[in-house]
């Protein structure tokens, strides 16, 4: 029997030693033990070891299991240890994107972000960059392309909001996309527009698919370094699954490559970008089995846009601005039908609806196919579910949708999300207690690159309904918090259960060796902020180990 230290193995070290270093002894099997080991599974919620061998979990119990003969025992010294966190909603390969542009993310205004993006290094003759989030800057007005012209003229340069459904671009870029005066909005989209009707340089929602039509396309060599370079950084805070929400065919062909050659360090559950002008194409394709680690098995559209840029559909006028009530980026009946084609071609359905108009019209989409063919065999989520009316809670119940929520949103939102849609509406938003309440199925993610990535920050949001800096006191709107419990659930066995992962999510013998090895004990409070991962285990695995604090 070989005994090793997680502190030996998780050392302050500038490098994390190489997951080689923590290998099965001459039986194979690796047992951790003195650890604070929550399962997940109601009947067995406790252990203090566990054990497993080629990629599935042996054994659960006390102690006595270090006396397994042949056995790698690693003492946890007390640290918690959970089933392998999943981020149920984020974008990873948007993430590798991410990390080769400018970030604006913490930049104090307009004239700041714009001479940081005129910083930024040239990718095929653009600029590009994102993060960047006009409510935190004074005046909370829309940047204009001038302040980029001023910096910027000979080079297109294209910088995404925050949430990505606005882009703030330059004159050449306009002029690239031939956008002027005379453009009518796109169905969907917006391009605001000065006093003249002359473009400002911030395109909303489907408007922005007039400057992605002219952008660079990436080979295939750098989408491949995108997703493994964002697949890093997501094993390093724990994460050994996510629900990759929106990408494209030439996308999920480098997953499924790196997937085939063993290259891909997690699962990776992803949705294809749906095309609703083209229904009927899903209903003849249907999802392709699982290739190792990845499979996509389903398909995502969108109702509505974002509430930070006003694009969320609203049933009444914003608080802030009363003659707008958001945009409808796919209208009720061409969504309605794309949902019901995809539906027949047996894929699991994802519907990014924020505002209360589009859940509502994605709840009645629901309930149709709920009585077609093939409708009760299917997934049905709703992405954020940000603002629900009162009525609606029930058409979610009924549908047996999946409420798909990312607890930091509430957190970032909260500084100006009352001013939009005013305090009555604002008890239907964020509404995690609610839906928890109505036995809704709840899953839990970040939307990471839009919130920074790591499912600790949204299990502490969730617990806390507060800010990184611990505002408001006693937490924002403190009755929709979630426990403890219920948002290590939804970020774990729940986010497994809407994959139908049936053998990940919980620690139980015969699952996957799927875990995440914490650096320090879990509890309900600011110590989520801090907290390191030690090891993070996909399929027995020890794909990343980390430092100890």
């Amino acid at each position: 029997m070989k005994v090793v230290s997680l502190i030996l193995l998780a050392g302050a070290c500038a490098h994390p030693p190489p997951a080689a270093e923590v290998t099965a002894g001459p039986g194979g099997e690796t047992v951790l033990v003195h650890g604070d080991i929550r399962t997940l599974d109601p009947a067995h919620p406790h252990a203090t070891a566990i054990a497993w061998k080629g990629g599935v979990i042996t054994a659960l119990g006390g102690d006595e299991l270090a006396r397994r003969p042949g056995a790698t025992v690693i003492d946890l010294h007390g640290h918690s240890v959970t089933p392998g966190l999943i981020d149920a909603h984020c974008h990873l390969y948007e993430l590798g994107t991410y990390n080769e542009a400018v970030s604006l993310r913490d930049q104090p205004d307009e004239q700041h972000a714009a001479q940081l993006a005129a910083t930024g290094k040239e990718a095929d003759h653009w600029i590009f960059g994102g993060g960047w989030d006009q409510n935190r800057w004074p005046g909370q007005a829309f940047p204009t392309k001038a302040t980029l012209d001023a910096l910027i003229s000979d080079t297109p340069v294209a910088l995404d909001r925050v949430d990505g459904h606005a882009l703030w671009v330059n004159s050449k870029a306009l002029e690239l996309a031939k956008i002027t005066a005379k453009t009518p909005d796109p169905a969907g989209g917006k391009i605001v527009r000065d006093g003249k009707g002359a473009p400002t340089g911030v395109l909303i929602d489907n408007a922005q698919r007039l400057i992605l039509a002219v952008e660079p396309a990436a080979s295939a060599a750098v989408r491949e370094h995108r997703i493994l370079a964002a697949a890093q950084q997501a094993i390093a805070v724990g994460i050994t699954g996510i629900h990759e929400m929106g990408i494209d065919d030439e996308t999920a062909a480098i997953y499924q490559q790196l997937a085939a050659s063993h290259r891909l360090p997690l699962h990776v559950y992803a949705f294809l970008h749906g095309d609703p002008e083209h229904p009927e194409a899903l209903a003849t394709r249907h999802p392709e089995p699982a290739t190792g680690r990845f499979v996509m098995r389903g398909v995502k559209f969108f109702a509505d846009g974002a509430l930070g840029s006003r694009g969320a559909k609203l049933k009444a006028p914003y608080d802030d601005d009363p003659k707008n009530t958001g945009l409808w980026v796919t209208e009720p009946a061409p969504l309605a039908a794309a949902i019901a084609a995809a539906v027949r071609g047996g894929w699991d359905i994802a519907v990014h609806a924020i505002g209360d108009a589009a859940v509502d019209a994605v709840l009645d989409a629901f309930l149709a196919v709920r009585a077609t063919p093939g409708g009760t065999k299917v997934h049905l989520r709703v992405e954020h579910a940000q603002i629900i009316a009162p009525d609606d809670v029930q058409a979610m119940v009924e549908s047996g949708a999946i409420a798909s929520m990312q607890p930091a949103h509430a957190t970032s939102d909260m500084p100006w999300a009352e001013h939009r849609i005013g305090a009555q509406r604002m008890l239907g938003a964020y509404a995690w207690r609610t839906m928890l309440d109505h036995h809704v199925p709840l899953i839990a993610g970040s939307d990471f690159p839009v919130e920074k990535v790591g499912p600790l920050l949204g299990i502490y949001a969730a617990v806390t309904r507060q800010d990184e800096a611990g505002n408001p006191a006693g937490g924002w709107y403190p009755a929709q918090r979630m426990t403890f419990d219920e948002a290590l659930a939804a970020f774990t066995r729940d986010a497994a259960a809407a994959e139908g992962a049936t053998d990940r999510g919980v620690l139980a013998v015969g699952n996957s060796a799927d875990l995440t090895v914490f650096a320090g004990v879990l509890a309900p409070d600011r110590s989520l902020l801090s907290l390191g991962i030690a090891m993070t285990v996909v399929g027995g695995d020890v794909v990343y180990q980390g430092t100890s604090k």
